[in-house]
């Protein structure tokens, strides 16, 4: 079987390979997981290739592709084979990146502070001042914490000779380490039964030590310790709810920050709350539009100002991004030399700047033979795109233009040697085929110095050709298993297990996210009522003979119409539209979502998003009403049932109450007006979901007397009018200042307004002008909510 596994394995002539060593025999970190991937059969492997797969559907882990018809999020391509690496390779990488962790910080330091390479020649000052991430207001300020970097990732290659290079450094805002994660774990779906016995790394100690490290900032600091987003709309946003909610940590955007009196405060239901440490996944240039990019809507004004003043701990610091800069690898070896008289442990690859007379002089002379040379490569001097910024232009491979574009720009980098990448294996067509790969690790800080994880992100091409191992050229993404020859930490937690038991008190909730939760709800309420609307005309539409004229059917359209939903279609814009407001506002409170309830409402989109291409008119379309029913009420009722009970769960519901009262007042106003249509009395009952109700509740026929009663005034009844302001007035009760030393805040105030005027009423003075001014009263609640806790 092994041989059948390996039948087709030929590494590439020149490279090395992960799998076999210079002999052609499977390295001893190797041989258990493959002789049991071959003991498995093709139907099994598959089977297990699958639950990998569909764990990461059900999380919702994607990319973002770009392409000529713009962005659009694709499944995260696994590559089910992990990269295995023998624990003593590992140590020797591990001691060579935390070394360079050393230099880098060094460095940074150096460049904010003395400037003394500059100023002895080690570094030419155009290169540093030319920098887009050289950041001015930050020279000579030191950080809080005393270190510029905390978290910082390096791309790692193997060279043919089994050295390892390094490819890159990662000081700006490193992305990965959550899809590291997510990577074991869906790896772990599929070799469950092989890693609980195997000797390999677990990655929860990391991330366990890094946390500490982040909470430890805070030093004797009241504020907390929070992540930083751009928001949903950023490539790596998954991973930053994922790792938030992972981590415990608050997940941020700028407008949660304000900035008084050079402290940093998060903008919560309870008022203004310190926070002092932040762990940044927003480019520094957009993190403060009063001194830095000026039309950044993604940072917060002042945040520079909170750290001069000592009050805010960034992480990893503004300005460290000026680390990433490619031309810098031409000169680390003398920098390291120079700042902690040492050679470089992991060597990067060599490049050229041609700010220097000699070295422009040198490219241009070998110009035609770095063009044609396999080993050597025209690099152009492109910066990463950024938000908002595309990426700047550069020449061809053309000599003359390149010579031209040299001497035009003497901080250019042309030349960089590549480094022949090994190869790892990859399961194609039920065998192992070589492919090449490249590795991010991960390195944090902790009190007891750089800690690096056990593993990392591989990324791996889809052909032999080593340009396509990025994911938008068709690449995918591995798992990293280090593997060790006995017993290694089982730790698959983040608590340590000699922890004292203490109950935390629940989080503070931003008002950004008690925002979301309140219009989650409501979205979820309004995509419910749409269907049962569309549902109940379409029912009827196949039972009338002239739909046009049918005067129930145009009341319905018109009700429909008021909501933006034309029945023309069977799922209008306006229904689809709903629904997709709903996810877009989960999106923006991703890490308070299990994975569970990510997947339901993912999966009513899809629902939707795949029935407008084949309902049908009629009963067809009825029945597929009936079936994003129970999908929306499905979600509502795991998030109601699973959600913690604090004050996010409390905005939810009064969304969702808040929601159904309008609809529920409004169904009636039009419905059980005495001058509508005479089946408008059983449309309201439907469309309110209580059928049963009325029969059981009354022993004759709909009146509007018992639809009122039913569906305004009866308090038991879970879809009246008054059992939502019940509750609404129990969730507001239990807000911050809804009630203060006996004196009732606005909101309180006119939720029991609005709940005492209705329980007065009889069905027989609830007539349509008063259920337009309980209408009213509802809407009334909504402002004041908004006024108390959500601007």
């Amino acid at each position: 079987m092994l041989d059948a596994l390996l039948q087709n394995y030929r590494p590439p002539i020149g490279s090395a390979d992960e799998l076999l060593d210079a002999s052609g025999e499977i390295r001893p970190a190797w041989r258990p997981f493959v002789s049991w991937l071959a003991g498995l059969q093709p139907d099994d492997i598959t089977r297990r290739f699958g639950n990998a797969d569909q764990y990461l559907r059900d999380a919702g882990v994607f990319f973002r592709q770009y392409g000529e018809e713009g962005a659009a999020e694709r499944d995260w391509p696994l590559s089910h084979v992990p990269v295995v690496i023998n624990q003593d390779d590992w140590a020797e990488i591990a001691e060579g990146l935390t070394q360079r962790a050393d230099l880098l910080e060094a460095l940074v330091a150096d460049l904010y502070g003395p400037n003394r390479l500059v100023r002895d020649g080690y570094l030419p000052a155009s290169l540093i001042a030319r920098s887009p991430e050289w950041l001015r207001p930050l020279v000579g300020v030191a950080p809080r914490s005393g270190h510029f970097l905390h978290f910082i990732a390096f791309e790692i290659g193997r060279g043919p000779d089994g050295t390892w290079w390094v490819l890159g450094d990662r000081t700006q805002a490193p992305s990965g380490a959550g899809f590291a994660l997510e990577n074991r774990v869906a790896t772990t779906r599929a070799f469950s039964d092989f890693l609980a016995r195997a000797h390999v790394h677990r990655l929860a100690g990391f991330f366990r030590e890094f946390r500490d490290a982040l909470t430890g900032l805070r030093g004797e600091d009241e504020g907390r310790a929070s992540i930083l987003t751009p928001g949903p709309h950023n490539d790596t946003y998954y991973e930053h709810a994922y790792i938030a909610r992972y981590l415990g940590l608050w997940l941020l955007q700028g407008e949660d920050l304000t900035v008084q009196d050079g402290r940093v405060m998060v903008r919560t239901i309870s008022g203004l709350r310190p926070l002092s440490v932040l762990w940044r996944r927003v480019d520094a240039e957009w993190v403060d539009p009063l001194e830095l990019n000026e039309g950044s809507r993604l940072g917060t004004a002042g945040l520079i100002g909170a750290i001069r003043s000592g009050n805010l701990t960034m992480v990893n610091a503004l300005g460290s991004g000026v680390l990433e800069t490619r031309a810098l690898l031409a000169f680390l070896p003398r920098v390291s030399k120079a700042l902690r008289g040492e050679s470089l442990k992991l060597p990067n690859v060599a490049t050229w700047w041609c700010g220097q007379e000699a070295e422009r002089d040198h490219v241009k002379a070998n110009l035609d033979q770095m063009l044609v040379d396999d080993a050597l490569s025209t690099r152009l001097p492109f910066e990463a795109p950024r938000v908002g910024q595309g990426r700047r232009p550069g020449p061809d491979r053309d000599p003359e233009a390149l010579l031209k574009w040299i001497d035009g720009d003497p901080g250019a980098v042309v030349g960089q040697e590549v480094v022949t990448l090994s190869t790892t294996p990859a399961y194609v067509d039920g065998e192992l085929r070589p492919r090449p790969m490249s590795l991010r690790v991960f390195l944090a800080r902790t009190p007891n110095g750089w800690t690096v994880m056990p593993g990392g992100f591989a990324r791996i091409g889809h052909s032999d050709d080593p340009t396509a191992i990025a994911m938008q050229k068709g690449g995918s993404a591995a798992d990293v298993w280090i593997a060790a020859d006995g017993p290694v930490d089982q730790t698959l937690t983040l608590t340590q297990p000699e922890t004292p038991f203490r109950r935390r008190r629940p989080p503070m909730l931003p008002s950004r996210a008690a925002d979301n939760l309140y219009w989650l709800g409501r979205y979820i309420e309004r995509s419910e009522g749409l269907f049962r609307l569309t549902r109940a005309y379409h029912a009827r539409l196949t039972e009338t003979e002239d739909p046009k004229a049918d005067l129930l059917l145009a009341m319905l359209r018109d009700h429909l119409a008021g909501f933006g939903v034309e029945t023309d279609e069977c799922l209008p814009e306006g229904l689809c539209a709903a629904v997709e407001a709903a996810v877009m506002s989960a999106s923006q409170i991703r890490d308070r979502f299990s994975i569970d309830g990510w997947t339901a409402l993912s999966e009513l989109r899809r629902e939707v998003n795949g029935m407008r291409r084949t309902v049908q008119p009629g009963t067809d379309c009825a029945a597929a009403m009936g079936v994003l029913l129970r999908k929306i009420t499905g979600f509502s009722g795991l998030v109601h049932e699973n959600m913690y009970r604090v004050s996010g769960w409390r905005f939810l519901r009064i969304g969702l109450a808040l929601e159904r009262a309008l609809a529920t007042t409004s169904a009636l106003a039009v419905f059980a007006d005495p001058e509508s249509h005479v089946g408008g009395l059983d449309l309201a009952v439907e469309i309110g979901d209580s059928v049963m109700s009325h029969r059981r509740r009354y022993t004759v026929a709909t009146s509007r007397p018992t639809v009122v009663d039913l569906l305004a005034l009866d308090d038991r009844n879970p879809r009246s009018v008054l059992y939502q302001l019940s509750d609404i007035r129990d969730h507001v009760d239990a807000l911050p200042g809804a009630n203060v030393n006996g004196q009732l805040s606005e909101l309180a105030k006119s939720v029991l307004r609005a709940e005492t005027d209705l329980m007065v009423q009889s069905p027989e003075t609830l007539d349509t002008i008063a259920l337009y001014a309980t209408w009213g009263a509802i809407a009334e609640v909504s402002e004041r909510l908004s006024e108390a806790y959500l601007r």
